[in-house]
């Protein structure tokens, strides 16, 4: 549900929530989503605090849920529910719970708005806590009372916590939202981009357990070596062996996906329309979140896999323990001063170095995998070799997935290279302006690589076939 000219997310007409932390044996309870807010903000926040204390507070559990939501958190891990009561992780939820009646009247007038990043799509990770009993670096419970008290309003209040970036969406739609899995289950027979999605995953796991047979080709048609791959998989994961991908499957095959892949879960508040810079952002250090600590983290790795004494981090947007103690190492490296902290002299630095080693780097490091972001987006009008590159991975992709025109692989990105980029943007939910910058190349790659690697047969694995070479 991202990308330009997207449909805004919707306001859920209901939402599933398991009582108790996930994992445990508690009830799963669908409430109407107005219902649910009202439950939880009664839960929540006192009914005497101010009430721009209330809105904001009423905001934050709203965004909270529906990134949740459109996150896919917990589906994506295997689980049939949007949300728990545990407040450990998510919000508390009371069955029966008393809604009190200004908080009730609060959340009827604000239930269909939620904030937002500005240029982003999706709710923000609203994170809260009380601020008396725990910390955190999203919002402050009591801290909003005060703060109402001196005289702010919510928008300024919420601003405090989240930064000056964030805006509010009013009056959203409501509905039904999409889910990411399939809207009737794939079975033999069954064809499109979605089967192809799941043949391309299912030849990558594949890599990592290798008695799931290949699927050749991954033309996007369900049929019985599909069939097959799927059966494998579901009896591997103890997954009812139907050959049929129903929802269960579908995001027990996407989260086993993301393991083998070593990714962890979408940057919580989505991607932003804008063109990614890579000049330096603002410091950043720990508890910090977002999308440049991504790209943070992306240019550590590429780095600390080519320096004797680093280790790459997880990509997971979020300013840990870990990537606290790889900046500290790369500072220590660098010869600069050991803060921790990302100000303008290590972004440069660090910039400095992934683009040597990018550059310096001969071609046969590339061999059978995509090179990593160039360093420069590029759009209409370029040329060289990272254009001509980008044709070759659009062209792997194109023999998988329908819609994606093959290329000339010239090196010169004209109208039939933005119309494949807009193509792939599309396909993956990404912002369709023809462009490739950090985010696009990054999905282009990584897809290249999933069937390039996903192609290939370890000893006694049948069928499949190398990518470019005699097919079976």
């Amino acid at each position: 549900m991202t990308g330009q000219g997207a449909i805004l997310p919707l306001i859920p007409e209901t939402v599933r929530v398991h009582i108790g932390p996930a994992g445990s044996g508690g009830d799963i309870v669908e409430v109407s989503f107005l219902d649910y807010i009202r439950n939880v903000a009664s839960n929540e926040i006192y009914p005497t605090w101010p009430e721009q204390a209330l809105i904001a507070n009423i905001l934050a559990q709203i965004s909270f849920a529906l990134n949740r939501i459109y996150t896919e958190y917990y589906p994506s891990r295997g689980y049939d529910f949007d949300i728990t009561s545990f407040t450990g992780t998510d919000q508390s939820f009371q069955i029966n719970g008393t809604v009190y009646e200004n908080i009730g009247d609060l959340v009827d007038r604000f239930f269909n708005s939620y904030i937002r990043r500005k240029g982003s799509v999706l709710p923000l990770f609203a994170q809260y806590c009380d601020g008396i009993n725990t910390t955190c670096s999203g919002l402050s419970q009591w801290g909003t009372a005060s703060l109402a008290e001196q005289g702010l309003d919510y928008f300024e209040i919420l601003k405090n916590y989240y930064g000056e970036d964030i805006e509010i969406v009013r009056n959203a739609p409501i509905g039904t939202p999409s889910d990411s899995a399939p809207s009737a289950p794939l079975r033999e027979g069954s064809s499109g981009n979605e089967v192809a999605i799941l043949q391309t995953r299912l030849n990558r796991i594949s890599a990592n357990y290798p008695s799931i047979p290949k699927i050749n080709p991954t033309d996007g048609i369900f049929g019985p070596e599909t069939e097959s791959a799927v059966r494998k998989f579901q009896e591997i994961f103890s997954l009812s062996q139907d050959g049929i991908v129903g929802d269960a499957t579908w995001y027990k095959v996407r989260s086993v996906y993301n393991a083998v892949k070593q990714l962890n879960e979408l940057i919580s508040e989505g991607l932003t329309f804008d063109e990614v810079s890579l000049q330096y952002p603002e410091d950043l250090r720990k508890g910090m979140s977002g999308l440049y600590v991504s790209i943070l983290q992306y240019y550590l790795n590429v780095v600390a896999t080519f320096t004797e004494g680093l280790s790459p981090i997880p990509i997971n947007g979020y300013f840990g323990d870990s990537t606290e103690g790889l900046v500290l190492s790369f500072q220590r490296n660098s010869g600069i001063a050991e803060t921790g902290i990302v100000d303008e002299e290590t972004w440069n630095i660090l910039y400095e170095n992934y683009i040597g080693i990018i550059e310096s780097l001969p071609p046969s490091a590339f061999e059978g995998i995509a090179r990593p972001f160039p360093g420069s987006t590029l759009r209409i009008g370029f040329t060289g070799e990272d254009v001509r590159d980008l044709q070759s991975y659009i062209n792997v992709l194109a023999s998988v997935y329908e819609g994606i025109p093959i290329l000339t692989e010239d090196g010169i990105f004209g109208e039939n290279t933005r119309d494949a980029v807009y193509t792939v943007q599309s396909l993956y939910n990404l912002t369709q302006d023809g462009t490739v910058d950090a985010i696009t190349w990054a999905v282009i790659a990584d897809t290249y690589d999933d069937i390039v690697k996903g192609s290939q047969r370890s000893i006694g694995q049948y069928p499949g076939y190398e990518i470019g070479g005699t097919q079976p």
